[in-house]
């Protein structure tokens, strides 16, 4: 069979973009990851019962997610600043969910092609291309991740300025837009811990397939 060390590389970051958006998309489509954090957040000492809090939370996703076009939480109020600065998560969100499905249909297009052609990706110091992507993503969350958890507060504003730049719509004012009470920053920083555990996971898992083969060779 012949290897291809372009092959090698390309599969790589297929893996790693597919595992990243993968995990992310978890606590996107999840909405009972959500729900379990209402009794323990007490988040109906705000004044709406656990149903309306539900149904905020999930207008608001159907939205971010495109599965609505106008935006809506539930009986909530909310500003056209809060609105706009939905749409910028909506673009997001979508983004991340498109390239999840475009990555994953081109890795197995690639691996089915490379089936019928006999082509083989070429392991670099004895490694598959897995062990790479594994390798790069898994030790770059480590690092984002140890650094977030120094100081979450710091990390949650550096986000928001990286992914949002030169906007300020959302810091929000709960008198206005008070879904915000909903969603409190320990929310987040949960959902950021999910998709750092469910990122290692699919690391290990991909690092531990790449070796164990050989070993029982």
């Amino acid at each position: 069979m012949k290897t291809s060390k372009v092959l090698s590389v390309f599969l790589s970051v297929l893996i790693a973009l597919v595992v990243l958006t993968g995990s992310i998309a978890v606590p996107l489509l999840c909405r009972s990851f959500y729900y379990a954090h209402i009794g323990p957040m007490g988040l109906e000492g705000y004044g709406l019962p656990r149903g309306e809090i539900e149904r905020a939370y999930n207008e608001m996703m159907d939205f971010c997610l495109g599965r609505r076009e106008d935006f809506s939480a539930g009986v909530l109020a909310f500003s056209q600043s809060g609105a706009d600065h939905f749409a910028d998560v909506r673009g997001l969100f979508r983004l991340d969910l498109w390239v999840l499905k475009a990555a994953l249909a081109v890795l197995l297009a690639v691996l089915a092609a490379c089936r019928i052609k006999r082509i083989g990706p070429c392991r670099f110091f004895n490694r598959g291309p897995g062990f790479w992507a594994a390798a790069g993503l898994g030790t770059s969350f480590l690092v984002v991740g140890s650094l977030a958890a120094l100081d979450f507060d710091r990390a949650f504003v550096v986000f928001h300025s990286l992914f949002f730049p030169g906007k300020d719509n959302w810091i929000f004012d709960w008198q206005t837009d008070p879904i915000i009470l909903f969603l409190p920053q320990d929310f987040f920083r949960n959902c950021a811990i999910l998709i750092l555990v469910l990122l290692l996971v699919w690391c290990g898992a991909l690092i531990v397939s790449d070796i164990l083969p050989k070993k029982r060779g």
